[in-house]
């Protein structure tokens, strides 16, 4: 078997090498254990088989069903955390692969020269090392998601798709082999993840572009078509996974309305091309994170490689150039704070360019002095060097427990057989899936989401929970569900009524079982929901009471840290420690000066942020 005229087995090698490099490298920064947003929850639903947020994610949750039951790692979110390292190494090996055929069949073309096939490889290594350590394509190694197997499928399609509109001189697979598994592996990455769309436009441009646009190309994708819906087979896993009443059903997508709802992610639709206000500060964002996502370096070799392939062939140029733009063109219109992975299909883009970039470096050098073949390997090596130096301490997840620290410091928090209502999903309730289902701690604890409350199926899913919950509060939840029928069925309904009907169940919630178990509200949540109870801080949740008489407690003791960090979650998450300890202070200043006490506290909340307005406030008015 042959890439573009060169022997695979005469590089196997390298990709073999390179493989073991970057696993290692993603081995040694591997997070621990659950890291924030979604590994909670998709850590908990690979391992029972539940269902995951939209789309579902169907592929990627077998996948981690199976990897969660491998003999290997002391618990399923390490088996997890390692797969993803595994699959973002197998997508860089994939990647090279990529390149180096586009290096030599498009960029040796163009020179009409044999004469420097070593140099496209360390262009290859180069620019795949390059996108290996960016920021963004290293720290999806690093933790539980499903960017990791999208990356990995990713590389497999523009390989397989290259190869069939590209094929080398020397290269005897033929074509509609490779056709049918390009569709095959397309409908696997839909099963992933529906941002596989973006590659539509750049890739239906170079199909045609390649083939023509005579008979025999439709006729083609009309045979590619049984093989997309092949792949795309993992869906029936929701529906058939969702009638059998699995650990946490999310939107319960058990019926044909339910499944489009869930794999269409109707839920989101309400961020999506929302304003030009939210996609300019979209696109603001990624020109300003763009150099440093691969270190300044991979920025000035794309802009090279563009002319380059511009010069080289057009029609590549302009087909890349709308897998960037499709890219950048959605990603900026979805209004989410963890937009980064969304980039991902424009820094493989941007990298893909960077590789001509840095053979056409290197061709200018090589013109002039001759130089061994390792030494151009070296070179293409050291390409990536600014990245690794720069992202290393960016990304690096080995040492950080910070979503375990603050998951069982909440628990902590807690008294037995709990309630509490949260929406700290990033932080705390997403974990808490892993940490009570899975590990099996504090299953006393009934952990309710304020926002998910808004949902259908989320009642649906309480009422098999926690049944005494949705029993005592039945009527209010029926009222509210009657409105939220309208809502969500897009027919006509009062936002101010759906809402008051929404704020009497959640306060129903509280009512009905205040007086049997202790009742929590973190701190996030809105005061028209817990307006007929007092409020009393204990570590980082909010006891509630029906009277107003003092509650005394302990001053907390958190296994969570202070500490620098330039993550923006992780930075709310200190300032989430440092508020439970000033709202602790304030309640015991408003209830009787314990100036001590409330010292203490306010000092512990200066650790957590130095900056913290209200503390700074507090102490100036307590005596020292």
């Amino acid at each position: 078997m042959r890439v573009g005229g060169l022997k695979i087995a005469s590089h196997r090698m390298e990709v073999g090498i390179f493989f073991c490099l970057t696993l290692a490298v993603y081995y040694k920064t591997m997070a621990p254990g659950l890291t924030f947003i979604d590994s909670g929850e998709l850590a908990a639903v690979a391992t029972r088989l539940g269902i995951a947020h939209p789309t579902g994610y169907p592929l990627f949750t077998l996948l981690g069903w199976v990897a969660t039951h491998l003999p290997f790692g002391p618990e399923p979110i390490v088996r997890l955390n390692f797969l993803a390292a595994l699959l973002c190494a197998g997508s860089a090996a994939l990647f090279y692969c990529v390149v180096l055929h586009l290096l030599s069949v498009v960029g040796r073309a163009s020179k009409g020269s044999e004469e420097y096939p070593v140099l496209e490889r360390a262009g290859a290594l180069g620019a795949t090392l390059l996108l290996g350590f960016s920021e963004t394509f290293w720290s999806q190694a690093l933790a539980i998601e499903v960017y990791s197997l999208h990356l990995f499928l990713l590389s497999a399609i523009l390989l397989v798709f290259f190869r069939a509109i590209l094929p080398g001189k020397n290269d005897v697979t033929t074509g509609e082999r490779r056709w049918s598994v390009f569709a095959f592996l397309l409908g696997l990455s839909f099963a992933n993840h529906m941002t596989t769309i973006l590659l539509a436009p750049g890739m239906l441009f170079l199909y045609f572009a390649f083939q023509g646009r005579r008979k025999a190309s439709w006729v083609r994708l009309g045979r590619m078509v049984p093989f997309l819906l092949l792949g795309l087979s993992p869906y029936f896993y929701l529906p058939i996974r969702a009638a059998q009443g699995p650990f946490f059903n999310w939107g319960a997508p058990a019926t044909v309305e339910r499944f489009l709802w869930h794999v269409s992610g109707k839920q989101y639709r309400v961020w999506m091309f929302s304003s030009t206000e939210s996609a300019g500060r979209q696109f603001k964002y990624f020109l300003e994170t763009l150099p440093s996502e691969v270190a300044y370096i991979g920025l000035a070799f794309a802009l090279v490689g563009i002319i380059v392939v511009l010069k080289s062939n057009r029609r590549l140029f302009w087909g890349s150039l709308l897998m960037f733009a499709a890219c950048v063109g959605y990603s900026i219109n979805y209004d989410i704070h963890d937009i980064d992975s969304y980039f991902l299909l424009a820094y493989v883009t941007l990298v893909l360019w960077s590789s001509f970039g840095i053979v056409a470096a290197f061709r200018l050098f090589a013109s002039r002095w001759s130089v061994p073949p390792l030494i151009w390997k070296f070179a293409g090596m050291c390409v990536a060097v600014p990245a690794l130096v720069m992202n290393f301490g960016r990304v690096d997840q080995s040492g950080n427990r910070s979503v375990e620290n603050y998951t069982n410091d909440v628990f902590a928090s807690l008294a037995p057989n709990a309630l509490v209502l949260s929406y700290q999903w990033d932080f705390w309730v997403s974990a808490s899936l892993y940490v009570q289902y899975v590990r099996g701690y504090r299953a006393d604890a009934a952990v309710v989401d304020k926002e998910l409350l808004r949902r259908s199926w989320y009642l649906q899913e309480l009422s098999v929970r926690y049944p005494w919950l949705v029993d005592r509060s039945k009527g209010e939840i029926e009222a509210f569900g009657k409105e939220l029928y309208k809502f969500e069925h897009n027919l006509a309904y009062n936002p101010s009524v759906i809402q008051a009907r929404f704020e009497e169940m959640i306060r129903s919630l509280i009512r009905n079982n205040i007086g049997t178990r202790p009742v929590y509200v973190t701190p996030e949540i809105e005061p028209e929901f817990t307006r007929e109870w007092q409020r009393v801080p204990v570590g980082l949740a909010q006891r509630l009471y029906a009277d107003s008489i003092f509650h005394p407690s302990e001053l907390p003791v958190f296994k969570g840290q202070p500490g620098v960090s330039r993550e923006r979650l992780e930075q709310t998450m200190h300032r989430l420690y440092a508020d439970a300890f000033v709202q602790r202070a304030q309640y015991y200043y408003s209830m009787g000066g314990y100036s001590e006490d409330v010292n203490q506290a306010l000092k512990s909340a200066l650790l957590f942020d130095k900056n913290h307005q209200g503390a700074h406030r507090l102490l100036a008015l307590v005596p020292r």
